[in-house]
C-alpha cells in the first residue's frame, strides 16, 4: 500500500441545538476518525451523528448548527 492509499484520519467538530424548557440546549462534541474504506463524506457524517446520539440520546432530534471535517495531520 503507498501512502496515497494508506487511510486518512480526520478530526471532527459537531455543534448541534435543542429546544429545551425556558431556552435551548447546545452541545459540542469533536474527536478523530478514520473512515471505512469507500466512505464518502455523507457517510462519515451520518455516522458521526449517530454515534453521538448513541451517546446523547436526548439530542437525538437536535439540529446541526455546525459540522466540521478536516484532515488529522498537520
Amino acid at each position: 500500500m503507498t501512502t496515497a492509499e494508506q487511510p486518512r484520519e480526520y478530526h471532527f467538530v459537531l455543534t448541534v441545538q435543542k429546544p429545551a424548557s425556558g431556552g435551548c440546549i447546545v452541545a459540542d462534541w469533536s474527536g478523530y476518525l478514520t473512515p471505512e474504506p469507500g466512505w464518502t463524506r455523507h457517510d462519515t457524517y451520518q455516522a458521526i451523528r449517530a454515534e453521538h446520539v448513541k451517546q446523547n440520546p436526548t439530542l437525538a432530534h437536535a439540529g446541526v448548527l455546525f459540522f466540521s471535517l478536516e484532515p488529522n495531520q498537520l
